[in-house]
């Protein structure tokens, strides 16, 4: 079997996302712990994958630190995967994903799902990028920035995090 390409040092954040999250298997078990399934047997179902590749990308997203495997609330012996606070910040992405999927992957009179707001019942708004002062950016008012190791040691530093930035 080929070696999978690993990202874990690349300086680039969308390489590094791709690294923890980004074959579609994983995608989609987070999408279903967004629509609320935790157990095993549920993502099985949703997904009809076979069971050891879930259960290998269930590792990996333990190992990403994306969920969080922990005993089952009826108290039996099942454990329940639920969403890290690093899993629950892949809300905007997946949202984007759907939205994008929404608009260019369907035909105008096909059936697909929605995601609404529980409290309205209504669509969500699109989501659009903004700059710092509220103007909407499209992909040709941007530049990547590649932050200088002094600046991301520095950063590092000041705020105490062992996290590194870097664009």
């Amino acid at each position: 079997m080929v070696a999978r390409t690993r990202f874990d040092t690349d300086p680039c954040p969308v390489a590094r996302s791709v690294n923890a999250i980004g074959d579609w298997w994983s995608l989609l078990i987070v999408r279903d712990a967004f629509d609320g399934s935790r157990r095993f047997g549920e993502f099985q179902r949703s997904l009809g994958i076979a069971k050891n590749i879930l259960a290998a990308r269930l590792r990996a997203l333990e190992k990403a630190g994306v969920l969080r495997g922990v005993p089952a609330q009826d108290g039996g012996s099942h454990r329940e995967y639920v969403l890290t606070d690093k899993g629950r910040a892949l809300f905007p992405v997946i949202v984007a994903l759907r939205q994008w999927g929404e608009d260019q992957c369907f035909t105008p009179d096909e059936d697909h799902s929605r995601l609404l707001d529980s409290r309205t019942n209504s669509p969500l708004r699109r989501l659009q990028i903004r700059a710092a002062d509220g103007r909407l950016v499209e992909p040709e008012d941007t530049v990547v920035e590649k932050v200088p190791e002094s600046e991301s040691t520095e950063e590092q530093t000041s705020t105490g995090s062992g996290a590194r930035r870097r664009a």
